[in-house]
């Protein structure tokens, strides 16, 4: 038994659409899993690489949204890796704006979680959460105070759950994605200044791929990480070492 497999097993990823939720699709896909695409946008590109799976349309603005997407699916791995930011001087941030970001990026978090924790807990089933961290999890940041609150609170919920839930079966872990290539990182990477910046701090010398974070999510969600609990691991090129 190949212990990186995940055939027979059924995964939902949120923000399943575009960029890193996108390639952590793919990766469970080619592990063997049956992916559900969750998503508020079209998911016909990540389809298209699935040769087992089908998608949903979720809208986690609406924190409670996936209150009853759980029920009687059989899905035994949860991505939750739908997110947003803001960008602006901490001085300026409107109330809206912080609600907005901490809805998304933890509240939804958690109250997903905790609806596919039920389901596997009324039913005495193991199953693996794996919660999309970021470095400003351990990194302040500029202008983006929301996101730097809900990504820290993110690895304290990861633990948290951890601490409740593994004697019961469930897996609870988060990846910390340094700087990947998508489309929420373009314009840095345009910036010829910045980029090099970057890239000067990182020791692997490149920018991470989406697919990097696809496959270290693989390993968190299969039976090689069964003793693994409540970790918030960097897949950063090591940028956290510097």
């Amino acid at each position: 038994m190949n212990p990186f497999s995940l055939a027979g097993r059924r995964a939902l990823v949120t923000g399943a659409n575009t960029g890193i939720g996108q390639a952590i699709a793919w990766a469970m896909g080619r592990a063997g899993a049956e992916v559900v695409c969750a998503a508020r946008g079209d998911c016909s590109e990540t389809m298209a690489g699935l040769p087992n799976g089908r998608a949903v349309t979720l809208d986690l603005s609406d924190p409670l949204s996936a209150s009853d997407l759980f029920k009687g699916e059989g899905i035994d791995i949860l991505v939750n890796n739908a997110g947003t930011i803001h960008r602006e001087d901490a001085i300026d941030v409107a109330s809206d704006d912080w609600d907005r970001v901490i809805d998304l990026n933890l509240k939804s978090v958690y109250f997903t979680t905790q609806a596919f924790a039920r389901e596997r807990i009324a039913h005495g089933l193991g199953g693996a959460v794996v919660n999309i961290a970021s470095l400003l999890s351990f990194q302040g940041g500029i202008r983006v105070p929301a996101y730097t609150a809900s990504k820290h609170a993110v690895a304290g919920v990861t633990k948290a759950l951890a601490n409740e839930w593994a004697a019961k079966g469930l897996n609870v872990n988060a990846i910390a994605p340094g700087y990947i290539v998508t489309n929420n990182t373009a314009a840095l990477r345009a910036d010829a200044d910045r980029s090099q910046s970057i890239l000067d701090r990182i020791p692997a010398g490149r920018w991470g791929k989406a697919d990097d974070i696809g496959e270290a999510a693989v390993f968190l969600s299969s039976p090689a990480a069964h003793y693994i609990h409540g970790v918030v691991l960097p897949v950063d090129g090591g940028w956290l070492a510097r």
